[in-house]
């Protein structure tokens, strides 16, 4: 009689498939060039707006407006790059949602618990330390959404400036987090930024959606179809009171992201792979450009620490969100099966919960939308990001660095490929071709080294019996 099976603990944060690697690596790449050009864009957006010479220029360019008074989208250029550029970063992240939610580590409720609770935990403990320092030093709680937002870019832009060979794993991990967090922050900027609604504006986008969600699934192909559609619903969807960015979020998640047979990828991943470049290459870093630029000085930095709302964000993004990642994912392990991969320590996850401490896309969006009508104190929370950002940069990039030496062993380990497939040798263990072709390469190596025995031998052999060589004819050394 047998004993029962004991179910095997599943591994929290443990080497992802090959296939969720492979994309996952293409993803960050792409991620982690646009996080460089966003941190670039920051840069130039500081240094535009507190330039004396340029400043005038930087508020002319931020104000000048442009688009048909008719539709309603006579918008200035701040206002295009937060609604209209926006909304394609919306896109590719209800894609991005809707994959892993379909082919993705979210699609096993089990793998999904980690990075949705510790997301989670991660939104509504910033949320919490903003309420709490804000309320208690008597200023305004709008801003309670400010620090729950994670800026997945310039994380990754962060870790390709330390130039850390972070394990896949813990990579996925801070991706699968900001997908989750992006998730929440649509539905934030959805319940609690909409303005007054206009029914038929709302009605006409819901039904330029369905037309949308028709096309898709009759397989109508072409962008000259779906790019003017897309810019319809948007314009609705602005016009309808609702944030114009969750027009992108909702044709996002309308994409077939599972595979049919023969097709090497999904509609939703072709469009994604396509549309990605777009958003990190040029609208985040257009909205960076126009939305970072605030006036820093010794008296404005003071001020972040002394007011309640921004010191309550710089508190929310420093501390709220590493508590909060580092307690989701430490409560998950400690109540359900999963346990860490052995590969890390605990201190590997408390570096990524504080980098993860990084808000700046969404966070300045709702920063403006939070404190729209008062510049003064959206300047104020802007800088407040800017800083808790900075704060948060500089100890993870610490953290990360004192574990450098043992991520690079990691990362070695997870592309070997000793039997030259071109796979990596972990993903091969428990595949007999593998080890067939490792024996042949090892008899190889044997064959050769035995070869070289043998005339290494003949040499010496031959040395040994030189006529008049030493040691011949004579007793006394040679």
């Amino acid at each position: 009689m047998t004993a029962p099976r004991t179910p095997t603990p599943r591994k929290a944060l443990g080497r992802l498939s090959l296939p969720e690697r492979n994309f996952v690596a293409d993803a960050l790449r792409t991620e982690t060039v646009g996080g460089m050009l966003l941190l670039v864009a920051a840069i130039t957006a500081l240094i535009w707006a507190n330039v004396p010479a340029l400043r005038d220029s930087y508020e002319s360019v931020s104000h000048f407006r442009l688009g048909p008074e008719s539709l309603g989208l006579n918008l200035s250029v701040a206002h295009w790059a937060a609604d209209g550029l926006l909304a394609v970063f919306f896109f590719v992240a209800g894609a991005e949602l809707k994959r892993e939610l379909v082919a993705g580590d979210l699609r096993d409720p089990r793998a999904a618990a980690l990075p949705v609770v510790a997301a989670l935990c991660g939104m509504a403990v910033p949320a919490l330390v903003y309420t709490l320092t804000s309320g208690l030093g008597g200023g305004s709680l709008a801003g309670w959404a400010v620090p729950t937002a994670t800026d997945i870019a310039f994380a990754l832009a962060v870790l390709a400036v330390i130039g850390t060979s972070l394990p896949s794993a813990l990579r996925a991990f801070l991706l699968t987090l900001a997908v989750v967090d992006d998730l929440f922050a649509i539905l934030i900027i959805a319940v609690f930024f909409t303005t007054d609604l206009n029914f038929a504006a709302l009605g006409g986008a819901v039904a330029g959606l369905a037309v949308f969600w028709l096309l898709l699934r009759k397989g109508v192909r072409g962008w000259y179809v779906y790019v003017p559609l897309a810019l319809v619903v948007w314009g609705l969807m602005y016009n309808s009171g609702i944030h114009a960015t969750i027009a992108g979020v909702a044709m996002g998640l309308m994409l077939r992201c599972h595979r049919h047979e023969g097709e090497e990828q999904s509609p939703g991943e072709h469009v994604e792979h396509l549309v990605r470049p777009l958003s990190s290459g040029l609208a985040v870093p257009l909205f960076a450009l126009f939305s970072a630029g605030v006036a820093i000085s010794g008296g404005a930095l003071a001020e972040v620490f002394t007011t309640p709302e921004t010191l309550g964000v710089v508190l929310g993004l420093v501390v709220g969100k590493t508590v909060g990642i580092f307690g989701g994912t430490w409560l998950t392990t400690r109540f359900t099966r999963a346990s860490l991969s052995e590969d890390l320590a605990w201190a590997d996850v408390f570096a990524v919960a504080m980098l993860a401490g990084i808000g700046f896309t969404v966070s300045l969006l709702i920063g403006e939308l939070a404190f729209e009508g008062d510049a003064a104190m959206t300047d104020g929370v802007k800088a407040a990001v800017l800083t808790g950002s900075l704060i948060a940069t500089a100890v993870a990039t610490v953290l990360l660095k004192i574990r450098n030496a043992e991520y690079r062993r990691l990362a070695q380990e997870e592309e070997r490929d000793d039997d030259l497939s071109g796979i990596p040798d972990v993903y091969e263990e428990d595949d007999p071709a593998h080890h067939l072709r490792m024996a042949e390469i090892h008899d190889g190596k044997a064959a050769e080294h035995r070869r070289l025995a043998r005339e290494k031998a003949e040499q010496r052999h031959g040395l040994a019996e030189v006529p008049g060589g030493a040691g011949e004819g004579h007793d006394g050394p040679a």
